[in-house]
Parts: structure tokens; sequence; C-alpha cells
């Protein structure tokens, strides 16, 4: 189902909030030798920028409401052309498209050969939202939670490092305001009743590959390249 490495790779990686697609997209960007493109990291570089669009996304954001489809796509459409110009053999798209309707629009710009839907277990989902923290000064994202789910009913056992901050980063790490366990669990209710359509959408298509991660990066990442189809020797280079 997936492309090598000498193929051109157009990919989208889902998930839900947490599950780390914007780990596993980039470590396969890098892998993969194309761009890790995240619709968020788009709009950020916009907003930065003085581009045609920056003045109202500003407006936007500033009232707190949600940047249209339209947008999305022509900051989209923007960075896929200047990819093309550049000699880029495709991309990993992280988190995009959201809706059935983005995922039409998406298909008039854009061929995708495969969307891999990265999945893991509730419990452990929730624990990974609840321990996330940021620096407030590098702004670098750990996870203070250590993963350890028993195997029962049919379901395997899960374990999962913390992601520890280093020593100068320690003192200035803050939780999200809005990761509290009632509002963790209201998202991740919000995106599967969003998110099925979209699944089912390339499940259609014959494009969705679904991945159950089965542990934290060292236990996931080689399966995960197996299940891609990517060969042998380029795995055992890529977890050394």
């Amino acid at each position: 189902m997936a492309e090598t490495k000498e193929g051109n790779v157009q990919w989208v990686f889902l998930g839900c909030p947490g599950v780390g697609k914007g780990t596993y997209a980039s470590r396969l960007s890098v892998f993969l030798g194309v761009p890790h493109i995240a619709t968020g990291d788009l709009v950020r570089e916009e907003l930065n920028s003085s581009g045609p669009l920056a003045s109202q996304l500003k407006e936007i954001v500033n009232q707190g409401k949600l940047v249209s489809d339209e947008i999305i796509i022509s900051l989209l459409s923007k960075r896929l052309e200047a990819g093309e110009a550049k000699g880029e053999s495709g991309f990993i798209l992280d988190g995009f498209p959201r809706t059935i309707r983005q995922a039409e629009i998406l298909e008039g710009v854009t061929d995708i050969d495969l969307v891999v839907n990265l999945k893991l277990q509730k419990e452990a989902l929730l624990a990974k939202c609840l321990g996330r923290r940021i620096c407030i000064e590098c702004g670098r994202n750990y996870n203070v939670a250590c993963i350890d789910i028993k195997g029962e009913n049919g379901n395997p056992g899960i374990y999962m490092d913390p992601l520890p901050a280093p020593p100068q980063c320690v003192p200035k790490l803050i939780q999200r305001a809005d990761d509290t366990e009632e509002v963790v669990k209201e998202r991740l209710r919000i995106y599967d009743e969003m998110s099925q359509p979209v699944e089912e959408f390339y499940r259609s298509r014959g494009k969705l590959l679904e991945f159950d991660l089965p542990g934290g990066i060292p236990e996931s990442w080689p399966k995960l390249l197996e299940a891609l189809n990517l060969d042998r020797e380029d795995k055992c280079s890529a977890v050394a």
C-alpha cells in the first residue's frame, strides 16, 4: 500500500489530539526525505508574515473564530506549489483534513496516496493529554505521564515512558489551562464524532491504513515502518 523511499509520497496523518501525529509524521518526513506540513504551522507562519492573508488571519484569531476551510486550503495550495517548484518529492500532511468537506476540497487540490490513522487506547490517550507540559521559555512540549496499562478483556497491555524535560526547563513547565480531564474527554468525544465520516471517506477509496500504537516510540516506530511496507534495511537504519 505504501510508497517506497524513492517514490513520490503524498500522505496524510490523522488521529485524536495527543496521539502523536506530529511526532510520527515528522520522524517519517525525515526518514523519507519529504516535508512535514502541519496546517497549524502554516497559519502561524502567515500570521507572522506580511503576506496578503496576515491581517485577515489576525482579525479571525483575535475574535476567537475558526480559520475557514478556504483560507486553510489557500495556504496549503501555496505551500504545495512552492514545494513542487523546489523539486520536493511529495509531503506528509499532519492533522488535515478534519471534515468531509475539507477532504473533498483537498481532493481538488492534490492526490492523496495514503491516509495513516493513528489510534491509541482511550485510557492511554487521556493520560497522555493530562500529562502534557509546555516550557514557557523554549516552547517545547514534554510529558510527565508514565503509562502502564495491563492487558485485559482481549485488549493488549500498553507501556509508555514519560518524555521528561531537561533540568533547565523543569521549573518553567506549565500545563495548558484546557488540559483538564473534563475538557480532554469532551475534546476526544468531538474528535471521534467528526473523524468517523473522514475515515470512511478514505476507507471507501482504499486509502486508509489504521495503525494501533502498541506503546511509546521505541515499540511503535519499527512496527509503523513495517505497516507502511518500508524495507527491512531502511527500517533498521531508521531505528538505530
